[in-house]
């Protein structure tokens, strides 16, 4: 009876939700088209409903997940498929792409793939380093010789080619090989001493596991995905999480954490209850025949992963979500490392974002209108570096030259969208508190993503216009303090707010008439000022965090 309680309550406040959201937007756009203003302030005025449009439509695909869930799930355990028995064991590879990563790195993730309990599986690492823009170079060299006495010291095998499409190119380059396709580009050496085995790992595998190097699974790894792939030929691929064990001692890799766990254990959750999940990249395991089918990852794409999910299920394939932690790895620990994972994963859903437009114009009936949404609202969420500006400017714009961007009382506000946004956070709050985790903590993860807004920028227009940036690989060992020169976009927003806080406290003394419209205001400010100055207590890389409570991740 409480369950059935809680599960009405939770489809009335997500009414109750779109009802104010509806009544909010629908009483600012008729307010902004009806003012009386001159056609400049209306541009502005209309900059900033775009803004909030989006935010508001965001805030309810995050909802939408999240109801997903409570109505499917009555406990957090249960937010994962059944496993059924492990009747057969057929042929996995284990794939780990690397590019020049540090050999340390490399060799705890051979360590953890070796120890994997299941059985039938060959482990090849794909090495991706580029040797050939460096043939004089010493250490480069010594560094090859090194990769391939690491992969004799564990039995692994090892593949390299020739240099095209990233990671993508290298997986598709594998694939290829183990279907005997001859080139002179491959390269591949086993150094597995059983003979069976250097003769069956030269075969196509049913599925292939990847791994980023610095991914370590745990032995239990493959086997509930291989049993569930098994129970049904239609699955592409089974994605799972990703966990960062370095969340206690950087405060980078700690707010980091917080993003996916909001990521992997609402938003995946939701999707894969839909068959929407996308793959992303690492820590998943995908049908052989499946990938040949889409013909192999988006070379394209600097998340080819992502980019080609799409590909699946238009193909009619289905994906799943395993929310079990089997891999564990390090997060970035310090801004440079995060504001280059974050670039890279903003430019490639922009990019994709482009090319699931073209699809679903093209190709409308290929995949459930659920589907076409969920494809949109993942894929554009990047924008919201743009969308973050807006929101700040705005306000100062209103208290440093009485510039109108609202076109309507502060009361509609008030009465209006405050409720909305006190309801809609409310809601993101409490139900990550469900899984254990403080407040100030996804404060501290918010705060981060907000710090990104000028990579998000620049990552939304570079891949909105297919503009490729060379690639740069994460550094995966030392941290260093973030140059204070590359942070002046977010200092000098500092400075701004300060200015527009102290300007907007004055006129609160002498404009009583506009009281609450300026208070409003300056408080919005005030928040983002210390938004803003949060940078200065992110970029000490090496402080270490005080212990806390990540129990959430299971």
């Amino acid at each position: 009876m409480l369950k059935k309680f809680g599960k009405h309550f939770i489809i009335i406040m997500l009414c109750s939700v779109i009802v104010v959201m509806v009544l909010y937007l629908s009483v600012r756009l008729f307010l902004m088209i009806t003012a009386s203003y001159f056609w400049y302030d209306k541009v502005l005025g209309s900059l900033l409903l775009i803004a909030e449009f989006f935010i508001i439509t965001q805030g309810m695909g995050y909802l939408n997940e999240v109801i997903r869930v409570f109505l499917k799930y009555d406990k957090p355990e249960e937010d994962r498929p059944d496993v059924p028995e492990l009747k057969t064991k057929p042929y996995v590879a284990i794939l780990i792409p690397s590019y020049h990563e540090p050999l340390s790195v490399i060799e705890e993730t051979l360590v953890g793939s070796y120890n994997l309990y299941y059985k039938n599986k060959h482990i090849i690492l794909l090495d991706d380093t580029r040797y050939d823009l460096k043939v004089k170079d010493k250490n480069i060299l010594k560094y090859k010789q090194d990769i391939e006495e690491l992969c004799q010291k564990y039995n692994i095998n090892l593949f390299r080619h020739k240099w095209h499409g990233a990671k993508a190119g290298i997986i598709n380059d594998y694939i290829k090989f183990a279907q005997n396709e001859k080139s002179n580009d491959f390269f591949f050496k086993s150094y597995e001493k059983t003979p069976y085995y250097r003769k069956r790992v030269l075969s196509k595998p049913k599925y292939i596991a990847i791994l980023d190097a610095d991914q370590n699974p745990f032995p239990e790894f493959l086997d509930p995905l291989v049993a569930i792939s098994e129970n049904n030929d239609k699955i592409a691929f089974i994605q799972t999480p990703q966990y960062y064990t370095n969340f206690e001692k950087n405060r980078i890799a700690h707010a980091a954490a917080l993003q996916q766990i909001i990521f992997y254990e609402y938003i995946c959750v939701g999707k894969g209850i839909e068959d929407v999940i996308f793959c992303c990249g690492s820590n998943v395991l995908i049908r052989t025949d499946a990938l040949i089918d889409i013909g192999g990852f988006d070379e394209s794409s600097i998340t080819e992963d992502s980019a080609s999910s799409i590909y699946f299920h238009m193909k009619g394939w289905k994906t799943k979500y395993y929310n079990k932690v089997g891999v564990f790895g390090k997060g970035p620990e310090d801004l440079g490392n995060y504001f280059k994972q974050q670039y890279r994963w903003a430019a490639g859903s922009i990019d994709s974002f482009r090319n699931i437009i073209k699809n679903m114009f093209l190709h409308p009936r290929k995949l459930s209108l659920i589907q076409w949404w969920e494809y949109i609202m993942s894929t554009s969420f990047y924008f919201s570096g743009l969308i973050y500006v807006i929101l700040w400017i705005c306000p100062v714009l209103y208290l440093l030259f009485g510039v109108p961007t609202f076109f309507a009382s502060p009361i509609i506000y008030g009465i209006v969208f405050f409720p909305y946004l006190a309801l809609s956070m409310a809601t993101f709050y409490w139900t990550l508190k469900k899984r254990h985790y403080r407040t100030i903590d996804l404060l501290k993860g918010q705060a981060l993503l907000l710090l990104t807004f000028p990579i998000f920028i620049k990552a939304a227009i570079f891949g909105f216009f297919g503009i490729r940036k060379k690639f740069e690989v994460t550094r995966k060992k030392g941290v260093s303090e973030y140059p204070f020169s590359k942070l002046i976009p977010q200092m000098l927003l500092a400075v701004i707010f300060f200015v527009a806080v102290i300007w907007g406290v004055n006129r609160l003394f002498y404009e009583k008439e506009l009281f609450f419209a300026i208070l409003l205001n300056t408080v919005w400010t005030l928040f983002n000022f210390f938004i803003m100055m949060s940078v200065f207590y992110f970029n000490v890389p090496k402080k270490v965090m005080e212990k806390t409570n990540l129990v959430g991740l299971k």
